[in-house]
């Protein structure tokens, strides 16, 4: 893959390309979002309990130094209170650590979500190839991480000479205040200049993680010769085939289906088949055969009929030719025309029947001897009816 002309690799990935290099542990991902959340959870912290936390850290600070004359007269009660303070300080931290912690999964499924994979983590050996080693030094990606480290250490001195420019005289100030007031101040500075010290880490990841999935898509084009090889193994797969088919069914079925209201007339078996004709009388063609079907698709086309009052007209062997000698959309053979006819006449005159005049009588078609079929769709030819 890695020898393989770039330039031929024109065509997007397809969804099973991206979900294979998913299961590799293959997925964008940005080390500056991660780090800008990071930061950004700690900045949070600061701003929204700084002034509490500091002024804890200084009384626990200050008790350090202080010992009660038991403490001094017992050495060996000195290793419990350095304990006490050692915990007392890791209880303060752990609330910045556990959301520094969050901060950090939330940041890292920013540019590709969140997967898991067994193999990222298994051994590569082809990884201990000194070749492809060069190549990863020398390519692409490596000079645009040190241009991006380049550019992200040069901003982040800026940023923080600014800041200590900016505070230089409060800074110089600290060594002259009371252990309580040194600390708060020191917090207020350190905030400050982590506010601003996250904003510019947010802006690099801005940059980075756009960047970072225009490159992952860019390694996961494919050529086109591997999108004709991909749909030939998936399409010759079985299971794919079916799927195929069925959908193709499906999709038929209903267009077949949203065809029925334009028919004139249903002609059923009357249970196991069912075939909708319509005719034009004012065009000189046949009648065309809009839709067809056995058992299931059968009661669909009957029920489809009766929401929009079209007559059904029961007429067993004609139904069944009609089913096995004319497909969709195609005019329906000249030997069954007469018979046809028939049944159009009689819907037709069912349709313009005037008060005092009676209807046509129900017409009985009789079938040409060889468009006489079983259920099977077998040539009754011969057989007596």
């Amino acid at each position: 893959m890695a020898d393989e002309d770039e330039s031929q690799r024109t065509e997007e990935p397809t969804a099973r390309r991206l979900r294979n290099a998913h299961e590799e542990g293959q997925y964008p991902s940005s080390s500056e979002a991660t780090g800008a959340a990071v930061v950004l959870g700690a900045v949070a912290m600061l701003v929204y309990m700084g002034g509490a936390w500091f002024s804890q850290i200084a009384r626990d600070f200050a008790a350090g130094f202080s010992f009660d004359r038991k403490t001094l007269d017992t050495p060996l009660l000195l290793p419990g209170v350095f304990a006490s303070q050692l915990t007392n300080g890791l209880l303060l931290l752990l609330p910045l650590m556990l959301l520094t912690a969050v901060f950090a999964i939330l940041g890292s499924g920013v540019t590709g979500g969140y997967h898991f994979s067994i193999s990222a983590i298994a051994p590569k050996f082809s990884k201990l190839d000194p070749w492809s080693g060069i190549k990863r030094i020398l390519g692409t990606d490596a000079w645009v991480q040190l241009i991006k480290s380049i550019l992200k250490f040069s901003l982040v001195t800026f940023v923080l000479y600014w800041m200590l420019d900016r505070h230089f005289a409060a800074l110089m100030s600290v060594g002259d205040l009371d252990v309580g007031p040194a600390m708060a101040l020191s917090g207020k500075l350190i905030s400050d200049s982590m506010l601003w010290l996250a904003g510019s880490l947010l802006l690099i990841a801005l940059i980075d993680v756009p960047y970072q999935r225009y490159s992952y898509m860019k390694r996961m084009r494919m050529t086109k010769q591997e999108v004709k090889d991909e749909m030939k193994d998936m399409e010759g797969r079985p299971e794919v085939k079916q799927q195929i088919r069925r959908r193709q069914r499906e999709v038929a079925t209903q267009r077949m289906m949203q065809k029925v209201k334009d028919a004139d007339v249903i002609i059923t078996n009357p249970e196991h088949f069912a075939v909708a004709l319509s005719y034009d009388p004012s065009s000189d063609g046949a009648p065309i055969l809009l839709a067809k079907g056995v058992d299931f698709t059968a009661s669909r086309i009957r029920e489809e009929a009766k929401t929009h009052g079209i007559e059904i007209f029961a007429a067993p062997e004609l139904a069944r030719a009609l089913y096995f000698t004319t497909e969709l959309d195609q005019s329906i053979p000249e030997a069954l025309y007469h018979a046809v006819a028939q049944v159009i006449a009689y819907v037709f005159s069912l349709a313009g029947v005037q008060p005092g005049v009676g209807p046509m009588a129900r017409p009985m078609p009789k079938i040409p001897e060889a468009m006489l079929f079983d259920t099977d769709g077998k040539p009754l030819a011969g057989a007596v009816r």
